[in-house]
């Protein structure tokens, strides 16, 4: 099993229309940037459904085209507006459309794409039908059997979906095969939820926007670790990705709390070369990270210096100067986890992480923002 971090980026729901709108201009910015700043460093890049505004073969011509430009694999997932035209037909036209459901291992990551769209009637009607639920069981069961870290891709929270069973079906398997990340859509909204054992993420839409500015995101699992940071489209490189430890907030295995004497490791990405990268744990003095090659990632011991959490802050500078920062809270022995909902919702929200795009306004359709036309 490799020991490298897994690292996609995740494309909020497209909704192109026409060549000329913004959010198409946007996406064909974001495509850019990931090719030429990104390429080689990412394992591959996710559409999370709601590709074409109103499922149209003219609107999926756009979206393909766009993705021509990628050298990276990408997984495409159906959404509600897909379903638009009555079947997912058009989307699976596309030529970098794979048939779901679709299994992937990466990095000893296995990689579970649904569809809850396609077996409804279109709209919210949101399904993952018998044969799709028992598909995904006996993925499940072979991946725990292989000890492979589980991550799921669908549209919605589980809790969307429009059969009771079905939500509570899905749930019982997110717990009995341990599974580590459930990456999502349809809310237009970046959000993180964690149940205590599962993180939820969504990542607000590029085509209908309310909250922010453009952007995508970037989630590394390193060792059941999961790591998110909203990357806005302006915002220069390198750009740091700690993948060990994680964030408080996206603390799910107790074995990811730290004492004493810990190694912290990070990727950092970008085109550049990297001249320098340096850590610092609260107000200690800044120490060197060293490069290891064969895992791509930048390690240092560090010691332990607040509590129940303490501070972790990373910066790279690039062979030309240009700096790049980050900064986490790691939990450590003494952190008591708050109590959880564990319903497959966004009720065990991490709420706003502002310098991580996180709002906590849910300016989205499915809460309370404005009505999408």
């Amino acid at each position: 099993m490799s020991s490298a971090p897994l690292i996609f980026a995740h494309l909020g729901d497209l909704h192109i229309t026409k060549a000329k709108e913004q959010n198409y201009i946007d996406l064909l910015s974001i495509i850019a940037q990931i090719e030429t700043e990104l390429n080689g460093q990412l394992d591959f890049v996710f559409l999370p459904g709601d590709n074409a505004d109103n499922g149209l073969p003219e609107q999926y011509k756009l979206v393909a085209t766009a993705l021509k430009m990628l050298s990276i694999p990408v997984y495409i997932i159906a959404g509600d507006h897909d379903m638009e035209q009555g079947s997912l037909d058009n989307m699976y036209k596309m030529p970098q459309t794979q048939k779901l459901p679709l299994s992937v291992l990466h990095k000893g990551n296995r990689c579970l794409f649904i569809d809850v769209c396609g077996f409804g009637s279109g709209g919210p009607d949101f399904r993952l039908g018998m044969e799709q639920l028992e598909w995904l069981e006996k993925e499940l069961i072979a991946a725990a059997a292989n000890e492979e870290t589980i991550l799921l891709f669908m549209h919605v929270f589980p809790a969307d979906l429009k059969s009771t069973e079905e939500q509570q079906s899905l749930n019982k398997m997110l717990e009995k095969y341990d599974v580590t990340l459930v990456d999502m859509g349809h809310t237009h909204y970046n959000e993180i939820a964690n149940n205590g054992q599962t993180i939820f993420t969504a990542t607000r839409s590029t085509g209908q926007i309310e909250e922010g500015p453009v952007g995508y995101s970037i989630i590394t699992v390193h060792k059941s670790a999961v790591s998110w940071r909203f990357k806005q489209l302006a915002e220069p490189f390198p750009l740091i990705m700690l993948t060990w430890p994680t964030d408080y907030r996206l603390l799910n295995r107790k074995t990811q709390t730290i004492e004493e004497v810990y190694e912290a490791s990070a990727v950092i990405l970008g085109s550049r070369k990297v001249s320098s990268v340096l850590c610092k744990s609260g107000l200690s003095d800044w120490q060197n990270m060293t490069f290891e090659e064969k895992d791509g990632i930048w390690k240092a011991k560090v010691e332990v210096l607040e509590q129940p959490l303490t501070n972790l802050t990373i910066k790279a500078t690039d062979v030309t100067g240009r700096p790049g920062i980050w900064s986490i809270q790691p939990a450590t022995t003494n952190y008591i986890l708050p109590k959880k909902f564990k319903d497959g919702s966004d009720a065990d929200t991490i709420g706003i992480w502002a310098e991580n795009g996180i709002m906590g306004t849910q300016l989205g359709p499915n809460r309370n923002g404005k009505p999408i036309s």
